[in-house]
């Protein structure tokens, strides 16, 4: 009614329908003085609706998104830098996009493996030119490893949900940037550039943001009391024991406990044994890339911490609880960082065509690709490796590889040689180890639980010589 009544030339038409039965697309375009916007839904009148969305969104900078809904109390503290923790609709659209557009692409030909609940992605841009934006990863997966195929290597992907995947993919992208460094005829094309005042080595070009892309809240706190889409009014408990608290994905399970009904500490003999493994869940995961970075504690002996610029869901965006499980339950809590360590706010957006429930029981595999691989990589989420019963690409294993020959090949890295284990190499980035424990602490302080660790032998390996 809206576009019809700001504009004379709207006209509307169904482009097409993809999907099965029982999980039909609709794809419906509007045209406005030859422009084109695009909606997608499982109905024509929701395609239709997400279409005018986008249109107007566009042309008239009108907002849908939940994060601007009128609130009694807004729980979204309004940022100094920034008049709002939104991330601009058409950003959020274009993001979301992308990374669905790129799926479609490197899923050509292995269509067996398009089966998913999850699917997360990570976009780049430089100077916010969304226009020239990057596809860096994407992923899809819902499950964990299963006790008995942990690895005393670093050989098996530990938890295959699509957001975590999609950062190891990030971390791998990271690792051959630097390597670009390693040689001065292609150290120009890399994203970091030498830092020449400061501890660390090398530091982000000014202007590269990460935004990540998921389609539907990340599981744990974000996700637990929001299941809805409807549920996007003011949250009526906020103070209720349950909200914040840590909780841990079930070994080859789905859904979430919180860590306090579990047992503490897990030992390796103990998960043999068939004690559960458990894994911290991705709003937790998330809330420590707001505080650590997410380059890893390797990545942190040679660059400054990055942070997410913004994450975008497709579904079960609800912003106070979406707030306080990525950043808001540590806010007041959280001391001591060394800088540049700080708590990271990241922008938070819902796309226009919001993703339908998909109620498919979820597979027990995901796919992984990153910018520069040549063909998609499908890992059996229950063993951690890949189809094939290979090492995945972007296992610890991998990463210490390449960590390694950062070492011995980056030009200004001040000590060569590394003769410890991966466990000892990473504890001994003293900031990164301080910013980790300091988040910790600030889980503790306001009684949201104990992070759970994995049994340490998992990182008692050294590198392959």
């Amino acid at each position: 009614m809206l576009l019809y009544e700001l504009f004379n030339d709207v006209n509307f038409e169904c482009m097409n329908i993809d999907g099965a039965q029982n999980n039909c697309r609709f794809k419906m375009t509007v045209t406005i003085n030859d422009k084109k916007f695009d909606g997608t839904g499982p109905s024509k009148k929701l395609a239709k609706n997400a279409a005018a969305k986008a249109a107007l969104a566009s042309l008239c900078n009108i907002s849908y998104s939940p994060m601007m809904a009128p609130q009694k109390n807004a729980p979204l503290p309004i940022d100094e830098k920034s008049s709002s923790m939104e991330l601009p609709q058409i950003h959020a659209d274009t993001i979301g996009r992308l990374v669905l557009e790129k799926f479609m692409e490197v899923i050509k030909g292995q269509e067996a493996y398009s089966r998913r609940k999850v699917l997360a992605g990570i976009v780049m841009t430089e100077n916010m030119n969304f226009c020239e934006a990057k596809v860096i990863s994407v992923s899809t997966g819902t499950k964990c490893v299963s006790g008995e195929h942990m690895s005393v290597n670093g050989a098996v992907l530990n938890d295959s949900h699509a957001e975590i995947v999609s950062r190891r993919c990030l971390l791998k992208y990271l690792y051959a940037q630097l390597d670009l460094q390693c040689n001065q005829a292609t150290a120009y094309q890399s994203i970091f550039v030498r830092n020449t005042d400061g501890q660390y080595p090398y530091k982000l070009k000014s202007g590269v943001h990460f935004h990540l892309y998921i389609n539907t809240a990340p599981c744990g706190d974000a996700r637990i009391f929001s299941p809805h889409e409807n549920d996007t009014g003011v949250d009526k408990h906020p103070n209720r024991k349950a909200r914040g608290q840590l909780r841990t994905k079930i070994e080859s399970g789905e859904g979430t406990i919180p860590v306090k009904s579990s047992d503490g500490i897990q030992t390796w003999d103990g998960v043999l044994q068939g004690q559960r493994l458990l894994t911290m869940s991705c709003s937790d995961k998330i809330a420590r890339w707001n505080i650590v970075g997410i380059q890893g504690s390797l990545l942190s002996a040679i660059i400054e911490p990055v942070y997410l610029h913004s994450i975008v869901l497709g579904s079960l965006l609800h912003p106070e609880h979406m707030y306080r499980a990525v950043c808001g339950r540590i806010e007041k809590s959280i001391q001591g960082l060394p800088p540049p360590y700080h708590l990271n706010k990241p922008r938070l957006a819902l796309v226009t065509s919001a993703e339908p429930r998909n109620q498919a029981k979820a597979p027990n595999f995901g796919i992984n690709w990153t910018i520069g691989d040549t063909e998609l990589e499908v890992v059996n989420s229950l063993t951690g490796r890949t189809i094939g019963g290979q090492v995945s690409r972007i296992t610890k294993q991998a990463f210490f590889d390449k960590y390694g020959f950062l070492m011995k090949n980056l030009p200004g890295m001040p000590n060569r040689k590394v003769t410890k284990d991966y466990g000892e190499t990473k504890a001994d980035v003293k900031d990164y180890q301080t910013a980790k424990q300091e988040l910790f602490s600030a889980f503790k302080r306001e009684d949201l639980g104990s992070w759970l660790k994995k049994p340490i032998e998992q990182d008692q390996f050294g590198l392959v010589e």
